[in-house]
């Protein structure tokens, strides 16, 4: 009995266990349930404070956006106000000066009318007594009028006369003095006379053996130096001289330097001739191009293309009325400096145009055209200043005077060739007939060299053989000959020589 009371009681304290555990569990979750739900009313009450600073921070935000967006209209509807305050002012400003013009155009028709009445009065009243005047004197009424005209004249005659001539008087006598004064002052501030260069045209021989090489076999050396220089030799005009006889200043200088080197190393043969002359053509070029650069410097004139200078330096084998045109020029460029010094003008532009006036007789033998004309393409060619071709292209007024530099050029040409004894008429026009005599041949296809010799009445043309035939040769003569007959004024005649030759160069190795 015991024992079943026992195990009743254990079931029972089972029981018990299992009931007071499963009140225990439930009265735990019930606690831990109310902590949860108080923690998520808590972070709940937090998202909304927080909720509510942000919503506030952005209406903040926004109402400063908002004034920062707002304030440039602000001021631009400010700007706008006081545009249209000014416009409406100048508009008010305008009004009123437009019926003061009014008003003023209103007074001066008025007075033009005046004025027009009282013109029709005077005209009535001038016809009036021409009328009278001729009813009087019986004279016609054009008569009348010219004695009313004449009577009015000699009332003021006297004191406009007087007036006019003083002030003429005056103003010449200033001006002429204070020309005067510069062109004297000028001129005397050069102070250098410039002669004609002439060259020589002689070399002297050392024996008479020497002109037999000279002359050569069959007088073929002298034929190959005179076709490879183009001079015309003359070997009897002096016993122990040869004279070298040529139009151009510069073959003439080629040709007797080359002819003093073949006499120094005694071996003249055609070969040798041709070398010597195309060697002596590179050192005369040489010294051109030292006399440009040395004329530029003497004339003050720096920063020309050094092609430009040395065309320039070809001008000291050139002469202008037996003036040396280098030479001439150096002087120009002096007096031009000087004179646009005195009247205000620019120096540099007036030195430049004076030194490269002449320009175009460097190469006038051998392009068609003036000099002046050759001369302005050679500048706008080379890039100079525009304002120096204006200062040059006038002194033969072929150009009008478009700035004072150039009737400064102008006058610095007339002073300098104007001086007695600077220039040779006769020399000039008999070296431009024998240019122009080699220009009209070179004006021919076919043609290679032109030398004008024997004082210009006989022409020699090198022509090439493989462009002009022996046939044609012919035609090509008579029309050379018809050119200069038509273009041309000289005494006698003038021969026109042909030569057509070939000539075959081998190498034995």
């Amino acid at each position: 009995m015991s024992l079943k009371i026992i195990l009743i009681m254990l079931a029972l304290s089972g029981v018990g266990g299992v009931v007071l555990g499963y009140v225990l569990r439930v009265l735990i979750g019930l606690a831990s349930r109310g902590s949860i739900e108080l923690d998520i009313k808590h972070k709940l009450l937090q998202a909304k404070e927080q909720a509510a600073k942000i919503i506030a921070e952005a209406q903040f935000r926004g109402e400063v956006v908002e004034t920062e967006r707002l304030a440039p209209i602000e001021e631009r509807e400010e700007k706008a106000v006081a545009r249209e305050e000014r416009v409406a002012s100048r508009e008010e400003f305008l009004d009123s000066r437009q019926r003061d013009l009014d008003e003023k155009e209103i007074e001066v028709r008025a007075r033009e009318q005046i004025a027009m009445h009282a013109k029709n009065e005077a005209e009535k009243l001038t016809a009036q007594r021409s009328k009278e005047l001729a009813k009087v004197a019986n004279l016609s009424e054009e008569k009348a009028r010219e004695e009313l005209f004449s009577e009015i004249e000699h009332a003021y005659e006297e004191a406009i006369l007087l007036r006019l001539q003083k002030l003429e008087a005056n103003g010449r006598e200033r001006l002429e003095d204070k020309a005067r004064s510069i062109l004297t002052t000028t001129i005397h501030r050069l102070g250098n006379a410039v002669n004609a260069e002439v060259m020589s045209l002689s070399v002297t021989l050392p024996s008479d053996d020497v002109k037999g090489k000279i002359i050569g076999k069959e007088g073929r050396n002298i034929k190959a130096f005179e076709r490879a220089t183009g001079v015309d030799v003359l070997i009897d005009a002096e016993p122990d001289k040869i004279t070298l006889s040529s139009f151009d200043p510069l073959r003439r200088a080629i040709a007797k330097i080359a002819l003093e080197k073949l006499i120094a190393d005694g071996r003249i043969q055609p070969a040798k001739i041709e070398e010597t002359v195309e060697k002596t053509r590179a050192e005369v070029g040489e010294i051109v191009k030292q006399k440009g650069e040395a004329a530029a410097y003497e004339a003050g004139v720096v920063g020309l293309d050094p092609k430009l200078t040395a065309l320039l330096g070809r001008l000291h084998f050139r002469t202008s009325f037996g003036q040396n045109v280098l030479q001439h020029s150096i002087e120009m460029a002096h007096i031009a400096g000087m004179l646009a010094a005195e009247l205000g003008a620019d120096t540099t532009v007036a030195r430049t145009g004076a030194l490269l006036h002449d320009i175009g007789k460097a190469v006038d033998h051998e392009v068609q055209g003036t000099h002046v004309e050759i001369g302005r393409r050679i500048l706008e060619k080379f890039g100079v200043d525009k304002r120096v071709i204006q200062a040059m292209q006038s002194h033969h007024e072929e150009y009008p005077y478009e700035t004072p530099e150039a009737i400064i050029v102008q006058v610095a040409d007339a002073i300098s060739g104007g001086r007695p004894g600077a220039r040779r008429d006769t020399v000039d026009r008999y070296l431009e007939r024998l240019g122009d005599l080699e220009r009209i041949a070179n004006t021919f296809p076919g043609v290679e060299k032109v030398y004008a010799i024997a004082a210009g009445r006989e022409i020699r043309i090198f022509v090439n053989p493989g462009k002009v035939s022996d046939l044609s040769m012919h035609k090509l003569a008579r029309d050379i000959a018809k050119r200069i007959q038509e273009e041309l004024k000289y005494p006698g005649e003038i021969k026109v020589n042909i030569i057509r030759e070939n000539r075959v160069v081998e190498f034995a190795r």
